[in-house]
């Protein structure tokens, strides 16, 4: 264990640099910034919901900038094709006849930014499915691995609904993090304003190489994980479903489903990128807290009467949270 202090040391003051980095370009926005990198480290998809305007775009191309990663991005509208997204097989002319050749779509990048994903047809956003599980897409019968890393940030506007189709719960299930990410307040409001309203623009630099992550990758699955932790973890998912008897009254009131082995997964995998980002060699419960409303809120949907009483999914997450220590969360 003494051995790995300084390696531990040595990877978490790497993911600060890139950290501080992403910061120098973003105001405020801490959370998101510090989610970003806890799912990137977790070789896992954010889903980001925000009014347009508030960074979510520059955040994905200022992380992919200081991380030395491929950046794409799809801009999700009602008439895009799936083929828009993975790509296509063409016709080309090679050696005086003709060749099928496959052009690669945008999907085939280290960092996609699915700007308002939700905007786009079922069988659109179906077209991410595979990508986003098994980090492969299947055309013409022909299997083609992407590139890795490979991590979708994807965003959706909780204002404007018209003429957009909700993820289904498969998709949506797929995402390590649900990230809501907030307006700026009035401090962050005047620093936005000297920042961008100067003669240049700040861009973020190259901080860490494309071989150094996957070394962060690996020493975050490394990480122990306490059989307290672990426990903790599952009780706090099943407690998220109404059938179960660990769910407080409220989750049996007013949920009609509940986070499942994804949700479980995600919180210790946060819970272990989290100790590695402090450069610690085990994962503790409060690692857990932190990322838990990320991980478990767009896992647990609302039935008719929680929906009309105007009750959201972190509430019910935090209540299902507090049920297992007998305290409410603060």
């Amino acid at each position: 264990m003494k051995d790995e202090q300084p390696r531990l040391g040595e990877l978490s003051d790497a993911l600060a640099r890139a950290r501080a980095e992403v910061a120098r370009v973003i105001v405020g926005q801490d959370e998101a910034i510090d989610l970003a990198m806890v799912a990137l480290v977790c070789e896992g998809h954010v889903l980001f919901e925000g009014v347009p305007g508030i960074g979510k775009t520059l955040l994905a191309r200022s992380l992919s900038r200081t991380l030395s990663l491929g950046f794409s991005r799809i801009q999700f509208t009602p008439d895009l094709l799936p083929a828009d997204v993975l790509g296509t097989t063409i016709i080309s002319q090679s050696g005086g006849g003709l060749d099928l050749r496959f052009e690669a779509g945008p999907v085939f990048s280290n960092i996609v930014l699915a700007d308002e994903i939700n905007r786009a047809s079922p069988k659109t956003q179906s077209a991410l499915l595979e990508a986003m599980q098994e980090r492969s897409v299947t055309l013409r019968g022909e299997s083609r691995a992407l590139p890795r890393p490979f991590m979708v940030l994807a965003t959706q506007n909780p204002i404007e609904m018209e003429g957009t189709y909700p993820l289904p719960e498969a998709q949506i299930d797929r995402f390590l993090f649900k990230v809501l990410v907030g307006q700026p307040n009035r401090e962050e409001l005047c620093e936005i304003l000297d920042r961008t309203l100067g003669q240049e623009l700040p861009e973020a630099t190259p901080v860490l190489g494309p071989t150094e992550l996957p070394a962060l990758q690996a020493a975050a699955r490394d990480i122990v994980v306490p059989e307290v932790v672990r426990d903790r973890a599952a009780r706090a998912v099943l407690a998220t479903q109404p059938g179960r008897p660990e769910a407080p009254e409220s989750v049996r009131k007013w949920v009609r489903y509940g986070a499942g082995p994804r949700g479980a997964q995600a919180l210790v995998m946060a819970a272990k990128a989290r100790a590695l980002m402090e450069g610690r060699p085990n994962a503790a419960l409060e690692d857990l807290e932190r990322c838990l409303l990320p991980a478990l809120r767009h896992r647990v949907a609302l039935n008719y009467e929680g929906l009309s009483e105007g009750l959201t999914p972190d509430r019910l997450v935090e209540e299902a949270w507090a049920s297992l220590s007998g305290a409410v969360r603060r």
